[in-house]
């Protein structure tokens, strides 16, 4: 089965976000539509997601089950351990305001309260904090994100980058601990897109989870994980980290033809000499690539972690197996695997890929062939 998870170094965090089999489905005047189809995804604490896919793929859709603003089709929404569909309205209103920071792409500021009194809001609504701190600790939010000298202005006086920052200073005000952002930066020069993210950034090393739509890919580099969304499905993690230059639509096709293998510590995966008919990703753990020879015994000539991939060397060259594999000694190997016909299928619908995997086969091949020497 497609394993949609990424396993990395969050991983000994709770479970902040889960969505389990989500559905959503519209209906208009043609009929019913699925928006999101069986998405199940797990958010960890502490880390900074982003969410990206073309316009249309349900990044929206998926943020309104996080935050609860939509009701599911079918499956289960569970954020910070609550099933928060089994509330009623005004209950998941009052959850919302407590444990989630929401930030807009168009600020969704109050033109006639200043900045201070934006930043209180929540504090009000939600009934946290006495009456007599709230306006403290609205000013410390809003020097927090830079806006000291403009906490008195309204939000027509500053800049539009500004009022990102402010509306940020809002979603803070009850000390929520997720951060949900829908394209906080589309509106933004690149400036102040980078002070936004500088400040998302921050946040997750504070202890907030964050996740954040955007349709600007340099950003996912400075997350912590990427779920790439195609028509209503996540994209497979190590898929979309292993092979950025296939299409949305081609990277959710592998994701459907997966397959998913767990070695434990030192088992072996490939033998040197054996038929190769599998192209491997590596989703956790490490694996081993070595040789054995008269002289030393087990030279490792590679090891491979997270988003590292092998078997593609004897797919495309053709033949046995020039070196045997192994899952390290430092713990499981979680693999997920394509299988010949598919990625020979995958290469010839995407010269890009075919191209880079080509580069690889040539370095290992001479990565192997000065082990091959020291082995003699």
């Amino acid at each position: 089965m497609p394993d949609n998870q990424n396993h990395n170094s969050n991983g000994s965090h709770k479970a902040a976000i889960e969505l389990r089999q989500v559905v959503k489905k519209f209906k208009n005047a043609a009929g019913e539509f699925p928006v999101l189809k069986g998405v199940d995804i797990t958010l960890r604490e502490h880390e900074f997601i982003s969410i990206i896919g073309k316009s249309g793929s349900g990044k929206s859709t998926l943020l309104n089950m996080i935050t609860g603003i939509d009701h599911p089709t079918s499956g289960e929404v569970i954020v910070g351990g609550l099933n928060i569909y089994e509330m009623n309205e005004s209950q998941r209103a009052l959850w919302r305001g407590r444990n989630l920071g929401i930030v807009f792409q168009f600020f969704q500021l109050l033109p006639m309260l200043t900045l201070l009194e934006n930043t209180m809001l929540p504090m009000d609504y939600c009934n946290v904090y006495p009456p007599s701190e709230r306006p403290q600790r609205a000013l410390e939010l809003i020097k927090m994100v830079g806006l000291g000298e403009h906490a008195y202005k309204l939000p027509t006086s500053v800049s539009t980058g500004q009022q990102q920052s402010a509306a940020i200073a809002r979603a803070l005000a009850t000390d929520p601990p997720i951060i949900v952002a829908d394209e906080p930066t589309g509106n933004l020069d690149s400036r102040s897109a980078d002070i936004i993210i500088d400040l998302f950034e921050k946040l997750a090393q504070q202890g907030k989870t964050i996740a954040m739509v955007t349709h600007d890919p340099s950003f996912t580099e400075r997350t912590s994980r990427t779920l790439v969304l195609s028509d209503g499905e996540v994209i497979n993690e190590t898929v979309a980290q292993t092979l950025p230059f296939l299409s949305h639509p081609q990277m959710l096709n592998v994701t459907h033809l997966l397959e998913r293998e767990v070695y434990q510590p030192g088992a072996p995966i490939i033998q040197k000499g054996q038929r190769v008919d599998k192209f491997y990703m590596v989703v956790d753990g490490q694996v081993e690539v070595f040789l054995q020879g008269r002289k030393i015994q087990d030279l490792v000539v590679a090891r491979l972690g997270p988003g590292q991939f092998f078997g593609e060397v004897e797919l495309v060259n053709g033949g046995n197996s020039i070196a045997s594999v192994r899952a390290a000694s430092v713990g499981p190997a979680t693999l997920v695997v394509l299988h010949r016909d598919a990625f020979n299928e995958l290469l010839s619908d995407s010269p890009l890929t075919q191209v880079a995997i080509a580069e690889v086969v040539q370095s290992r091949l001479q990565e192997n062939k000065a082990g091959d020497r020291r082995c003699r």
